[in-house]
């Protein structure tokens, strides 16, 4: 595992922001489940917020275990050895972030407005799902990370490094 360079930060940077869905890793009965999900990056990488029905397995499973990994993966371009595409797994916890209601403080309120928004321009499909009442944004907060940038590039990050690389 070698020392991060410039290149390596900025592709990790790039992959980060230009993918829109990852792998979703729970744990179902003791056992592992993943799904696919589609995720939405803080502006600093401090979270990945999950827009999920309470009706899916994966949402069941954060509430019963909140440890989860999310594995974001370079797009598959038919090339020769698919080992050579750039990934990042992180792994950390999940909390589900309480809707604007009744219930709600001016600063959630004002959060989930905001989330609102960046998630409807990232998916702008996905206005139905602010109209059904089993859907929730789910904040994955990571404790640390494992990029590889290609065969033999892998790096160990902590999240204050991850962090660090949204710069």
């Amino acid at each position: 595992m070698g020392r991060m360079d410039d290149e390596a930060r900025a592709s990790l940077a790039r992959l980060i922001r230009a993918q829109r869905v990852a792998a979703l890793g729970t744990l179902r009965a003791g056992a592992p489940l993943v799904s696919m999900a589609a995720y939405l990056p803080e502006p600093d990488f401090s979270a990945f917020w999950l827009r999920v029905s309470r009706l899916a397995w994966h949402t069941q499973d954060m509430l019963s275990d909140p440890r989860v990994s999310l594995a974001i993966i370079e797009t598959d371009d038919g090339r020769a050895d698919p080992q050579t595409l750039a990934r990042l797994t992180l792994r950390g916890s999940a909390a589900p972030l309480a809707e604007a209601g009744a219930q709600s403080t001016a600063e959630s309120a004002a959060q989930f407005k905001r989330l609102r928004a960046a998630w409807l321009a990232r998916f702008p499909e996905s206005a139905i799902t602010f109209e059904l009442a089993d859907f929730a944004f789910w904040r994955l907060t990571p404790a640390d990370a494992r990029y590889v940038a290609g065969l033999g590039r892998t790096h160990n990050l902590s999240a204050e490094a991850l962090r660090a690389l949204a710069a």
